[in-house]
């Protein structure tokens, strides 16, 4: 497999790794909301719960464009960084 997505009846079958970087338009069953932390001037970071229990993270910006996705995991331990003050503004 060349790393491509592969479609099968309709919805993407994909590993954790090769969502990365795949337009937020095809994540399945994404519902994005605001991120708490982000800026009042339009510079917002929206998140989504996937299906699979993963976070995808986009550009409010720019809605079709690249997603991040996070394993629950992943998500977590960057979330408790956050919280920490490991990541100064």
């Amino acid at each position: 497999m060349d790393g491509a997505p592969t479609q099968w009846m309709g919805e993407f079958d994909m590993h954790h790794e090769d969502r990365n970087g795949l337009s937020a338009a095809l994540l399945p069953g994404a519902v994005w909301r605001k991120s708490s932390f982000s800026g009042h001037q339009g510079n917002c970071v929206e998140v989504a719960e996937l299906e699979s229990g993963e976070v995808a993270v986009r550009n409010s910006r720019f809605p079709t464009g690249p997603a991040l996705v996070f394993t629950p995991a992943e998500w977590t331990a960057f979330v408790g960084g956050v919280e920490q003050g490991e990541f100064p503004a």
